[in-house]
């Protein structure tokens, strides 16, 4: 059996190869239209993808300890990057 901690680790690097996919996606749009909805676009998806490895990463060196810590890093990171996809979507 797997343990938590690798299989932690697995769902986290699916989740930035996903996210950093988007990224891509999402500069792309930007590089064949120049619709500055896809700077932000982009912008968020990176900052989702960024709190996906702070978290591993903190959760890693810190040995799962500092839950209440990592808990508020990753909701930081994700409300900002969710911030921007919503102002990407919303503003014209």
């Amino acid at each position: 059996m797997i343990p938590l901690e690798d299989l932690y680790l697995i769902f986290s690097a699916g989740l930035v190869v996903a996210g950093l996919s988007l990224v891509g996606a999402a500069v792309r749009a930007y590089a064949s239209t120049e619709r500055r909805a896809m700077i932000f676009l982009s912008l968020g998806f990176t900052l989702i993808v960024a709190a996906t490895v702070s978290t591993a990463l903190g959760a890693l060196i810190t040995d799962f300890q500092n839950v209440r810590t990592l808990l508020l890093v990753n909701n930081g990171f994700s409300m900002g990057g969710y911030l921007f996809v919503l102002y990407s979507v919303v503003a014209q």
